[in-house]
């Protein structure tokens, strides 16, 4: 892997703006063996200052659009044109306590119509963003951290504009079997596509939930609830071929599933994560959620646990079609260990946490391999697939790269997260520190932070010239959080007091 030089680190991370920490290790693995962290705090706010950073140069030429495209200064509205960069920031600038970028968004949200825009709705990527930014922000500036917002009057239409928002959405669930369509056209309250997903469904509850409780008004949670039925009884049984691993095309029309591959991956992961997920929100109306949640991870363990031939120290997990298994994976779903580990605490079962830590060590591993330092959008161990090429790096890493794209992604760094928090083990904030060290030095570009081509070429292959929303409310923050001091937000332990969505954004458990 490529090591950053200090000349690098200072042009990656800074724009006349901000800098790094004078005394940041240049070489974290000199004579291998690493060199001693700087403080904590130190760390901490070196995330803060990329945070600002980005900040910056999405408000001087993007806001109050969607993404700053940072290489040409411009814009983008992947997300409808409602500020998603914004809203999705919300919640980071709050438990990083940056004032001034808290009051910005807060006088910003009760501008936005969600009722109009002219381009597709994605009901899922809608909901984790914008629903799960202004509901965390509510439950932090009504509760723990009420002193940053100036004008109380934007904290009340944090929870006016979710109404508003799920108001607007609602009708997605207005289908024969109550499973919803994600894409909608807002213009004729038309939806597009015949099928829906198993994360696409299965990753709106907690949002939608959290909003009837905090709301009393139970018809949000009824629709989700109704929905995330038909993925708790699954049919036809063909659909679940290990107990707990689903298809992941669902019918709107019959709720029935209409096929049987799937995988801890894009498409699929974030409905595991859910289970355990509304357990720990609400143990005593999501039980069955939580057994939802063991069956499907005893399966993961018995029938997807892989390990390369070249490296057999590492754990990865296979994707199936049916019980055909497919040596594949993602970087999104490099989620599981933290989820994992999550729910073995949760659960008291230590099997959980030891597995969950095996499956981040693996994860780890796709980053120091690479020439950036960080790790690819998928990969592959197949030994009879190994491309010609990358027969040498197969041999030495256990994987080779099937696409070499970097897009901002957090699920690593989620998953060094949730194992420091577990275990305590400096050597999480010691590979989070250093993920983070080598995504500046590689994604830092123009005004912002770019996705890159190809995580295994010196510089990254050249600029995507997007900043993603996620990086705001995912890297940033767990990015930060892992080097952090203790809050109430901190996951750690059997008694959570909250619980991040799938974009990051920290929700109060439920109280009664």
């Amino acid at each position: 892997m490529a090591r950053i030089t200090a000349a690098v680190i200072l042009t990656a991370l800074c724009s006349g703006i901000v800098a790094l920490p004078k005394n940041i290790p240049i070489d974290l693995k000199a004579h291998g063996k690493r060199a001693d962290l700087p403080p904590a705090e130190e760390r901490a706010q070196a995330v803060v200052d990329t945070f600002r950073t980005a900040w910056a140069g999405y408000y001087e030429y993007a806001f109050p659009n969607d993404e700053l495209k940072p290489v040409s200064n411009g814009f983008s509205n992947s997300r409808n044109n409602w500020g998603a960069s914004a809203v999705d920031a919300l919640s980071t600038a709050l438990v990083m306590r940056q004032k001034d970028i808290v009051n910005q968004i807060l006088d910003y949200i009760p501008t936005i119509n969600y009722y109009n825009t002219s381009t597709e709705v994605s009901l899922f990527e809608t909901t984790i963003r914008y629903l799960g930014g202004m509901i965390s922000g509510y439950d932090f500036l009504s509760g723990p951290l009420a002193d940053l917002a100036d004008n109380k009057t934007n904290v009340d239409a944090l929870l006016e504009q979710s109404i508003n928002l799920a108001n607007a959405l609602s009708y997605a669930f207005d289908t024969p079997s109550g499973v919803p369509y994600n894409i909608l056209t807002f213009t004729d309250r038309g939806n597009t596509g015949s099928t829906n997903g198993l994360a696409t469904v299965g990753t709106l509850v907690l949002e939608w939930v959290r909003l009837s409780d905090i709301t009393g008004n139970a018809t949000y949670a009824a629709l989700t609830e109704k929905a995330e039925s038909y993925l708790l009884n699954p049919s036809p049984a063909s659909s679940e071929p290990f107990p707990g691993l689903l298809g992941m095309d669902i019918d709107p029309q019959t709720g029935r599933f209409l096929d049987a591959r799937g995988g801890w991956v894009g498409g699929a992961d974030s409905f595991y994560e859910y289970l355990i997920k509304m357990y720990i929100y609400d143990p005593s109306r999501y039980a069955a959620y939580r057994d939802r949640w063991v069956l499907a991870v005893d399966s993961t363990i018995e029938h997807l646990t892989s390990h390369p031939a070249p490296r057999p120290d590492l754990t990865f997990l296979t994707q199936y079609n049916g019980q055909t298994l497919d040596l594949v994976s993602e970087h999104l779903a490099c989620f599981d260990g933290g989820n994992f580990i999550l729910g073995g605490q949760v659960l008291g079962n230590q099997e959980y946490v030891d597995y969950g830590l095996e499956l981040v060590n693996g994860c780890h591993e796709t980053y120091i391999a690479t020439a950036t330092g960080i790790g690819p959008e998928v990969f592959g161990w197949d030994p009879a697939r190994v491309p010609t090429d990358q027969a040498a790096f197969y041999n030495a890493s256990g994987f080779y790269i099937q696409n070499g794209n970097y897009i901002l992604r957090p699920e690593v760094m989620e998953s060094f997260y949730y194992a420091y928090r577990a275990t305590g083990d400096a050597k999480y904030q010691e590979w989070a520190w250093e993920a983070f060290l080598d995504i500046n030095a590689t994604t830092r570009v123009g005004s912002g932070y770019s996705g890159i081509n190809n995580v295994n070429v010196e510089g990254g292959g050249g600029f995507k010239d997007f900043q993603e929303s996620f990086w705001f409310a995912e890297v940033l923050k767990y990015s930060f959080l892992i080097h952090a001091s203790e809050a109430e937000w901190q996951v750690g332990g059997d008694a959570d007091e909250w619980v991040f969505n799938t974009e990051a954004h920290p929700f109060r458990v439920f109280e009664g």
